[in-house]
């Protein structure tokens, strides 16, 4: 069986387009938003990120899929120093696998952030605007909530 996830993508060292543009190609991406320039988040003392959010057909279940995002950080240069929400090459976030609703040890979807974070839901708004977010509605009902918020 085949299932369809949304991946977060963000970089703000070096070659920021060119980690993100290699990252989604070797998570296998079918598609991938406009690619935008926004703040940082939750550590503001750092460089500008680079966002975009990718939708990806996989057969991995989700522990193995999220295994693969980590691997591809690691072969991209990542590494889990400093402070958190801290700089980094390449930063992949599992935002939505399919319908499910997971809470398992090192994995929830749909990511916790999600509807917090207007550089998440733009750009999956962007791909996937009436996909639901379970629990939340559409994406673009939600980003349409947060956008009102601000």
């Amino acid at each position: 069986m085949t299932a369809t996830a949304y991946v977060g993508l963000g970089s703000n060292l070096g070659d920021r387009d060119h980690y993100i543009r290699e990252a989604a190609r070797l998570i296998g991406a079918v598609r991938l938003s406009t690619i935008i320039e926004t703040e940082p988040w939750g550590y503001e003392n750092q460089p500008r990120f680079l966002n975009a959010v990718a939708e990806v057909q996989t057969r991995l279940e989700p522990q193995a899929f999220l295994a693969h995002l980590f691997d591809v950080e690691r072969r991209l240069g990542r590494e889990r120093v400093g402070p958190r929400f801290g700089p980094r090459t390449i930063d992949l976030d599992l935002l939505l696998y399919d319908d499910r609703v997971l809470d398992e040890p090192g994995l929830v979807v749909p990511h916790a952030g999600l509807l917090e974070r207007l550089f998440v839901l733009e750009p999956l708004a962007e791909l996937a605007p009436e996909v639901e977010i379970p629990g939340a509605g559409t994406v673009a009902a939600a980003l349409a909530g947060l956008q009102s918020a601000s």
